[in-house]
């Protein structure tokens, strides 16, 4: 019968296209097995610090600190009912505990005020409410932060109800972490954006390394005696570029519909710089793995799509550490290096953070761009310019 003759001839052609069948065959299941990885690692978890200032009041000579009392029963019986990880970290000044919140080691920070206890006291002589205001620091930018600042002041409300029995006892005064008013959605999404803008150099950086394969024009820099190194570095320099020239288009564009950047521009295009390079450093591996511009349209997908939407580049996310190096915590997301351009963005950008404050990201993204090259360049020597050494 002829349909055997089609369905034989069939069977052969979608053989010969074996990264198509592959990316068919293979694409769901990898999503599920890369959410699987993602969800283990960003089970939620709250930080929550509390600097006590109150001085406490004389009561029939026994001093009396509520600051204290209200971190002995957060750290106990108030959080014994609530189903969600919540920590309550005592600290001792100010600076450490906005250090720990850049680092991302915790959520919110409540400073209890010197009168605490002398306002809960003369409420109760009074017999009316005078509520103290306490003060809520964090990065209001953070979803975290978000549901750290309800479950912290709910347990506010909880010890100094029972203590005085008024109700709304206690005024919130809020102030963000960069000193900023605050932050719209659209200014939120704009680091990532810009690092988005950066990620699509993969296809244009692996299309310009492979370009050379189908022309041919790589044996003639074998037969000149091009390195790999060199023939890399030349076409990494333009794509470098592009990038920087992409990444000013992409914040023009976000400036003239109304985003206005917090902190260092110079800070934050050496971020970008860095994660460029790493993109390049990667397009190398998908380079040397393939062989025309239709197999890294098609092999390019599986990457593109990881650092599109589980970096933070197309929109927020953020992961659980795994391991901690150096006080800095690192997650599946971590192996990818948009993840450290989006976090220091955020951390430049929003915060109006310096750059000790991003080390940890840039090395990072360092230590990656290392590693993508290493292999990026071991691999292309080998397949295509073999009889040539680094």
């Amino acid at each position: 019968m002829r349909i055997l003759e089609v369905i034989r001839k069939s069977s052969k052609e979608q053989l010969r296209s074996f990264w198509i069948l592959v990316l068919t065959v293979v694409m769901a299941p990898f999503f599920v097995g890369v959410y699987y990885l993602i969800n283990e690692s960003t089970l939620p978890s709250y930080d929550i610090l509390i600097l006590n200032q109150d001085k406490g009041v004389l009561l029939n000579n026994i001093m009396i600190n509520h600051g204290d009392n209200l971190l002995m029963m957060s750290e106990s019986e108030l959080i014994k009912g609530i189903e969600i990880p919540l920590k309550i970290i005592p600290v001792h000044d100010q600076l450490s505990a906005v250090n720990l919140m850049k680092k991302k080691k915790a959520d919110a920070l409540f400073i209890i005020p010197e009168g605490f206890s002398d306002s809960l006291n003369r409420g109760l002589s009074e017999n009316r409410p005078i509520p103290p205001e306490v003060e809520l620091k964090g990065d209001m930018s953070d979803f975290n932060y978000m549901i750290s600042a309800i479950w912290g002041s709910e347990i506010l409300r909880i010890y100094i109800e029972n203590i005085s029995g008024f109700p709304s006892p206690f005024t919130i005064k809020e102030t963000n972490l960069s000193n900023t008013s605050g932050f719209s959605d659209f200014d939120l999404y704009m680091p990532g954006l810009l690092v988005l803008s950066v990620i699509m150099l993969m296809f244009s950086a692996s299309i310009a390394f492979v370009t050379e394969i189908e022309n041919g024009t790589i044996l003639r820099y074998r037969l000149s005696g091009l390195s790999t190194l060199e023939f890399i570095g030349g076409v990494t320099v333009i794509q470098i570029v592009i990038g920087i020239i992409a990444v000013l288009i992409t914040l023009e564009t976000a400036i003239l519909l109304g985003f206005q950047s917090n902190g260092s521009l110079g800070l934050a295009l050496i971020v970008i710089c860095l994660t460029a390079l790493s993109i390049v450093a990667f397009s190398v591996i998908l380079g040397a793995l393939t062989k025309s511009s239709n197999e890294i349209l098609v092999i390019g997908n599986f990457p593109l799509f990881l650092f599109m939407f589980f970096t933070g580049a197309a929109f927020p996310m953020e992961g659980k550490a795994i391991i901690s190096i150096g006080g800095y915590g690192l997650n599946f997301q971590g192996l990818m290096s948009p993840t450290h351009g989006v976090t220091a963005l955020k951390k430049v950008m929003l915060m109006d953070s310096g750059i000790n404050d991003v080390i940890p990201e840039i090395l990072s993204l360092l230590i990656l761009t290392l590693i993508y090259f290493a292999i990026g360049i071991w691999l292309f020597n080998k397949r295509h310019m073999k009889f040539r050494g680094i």
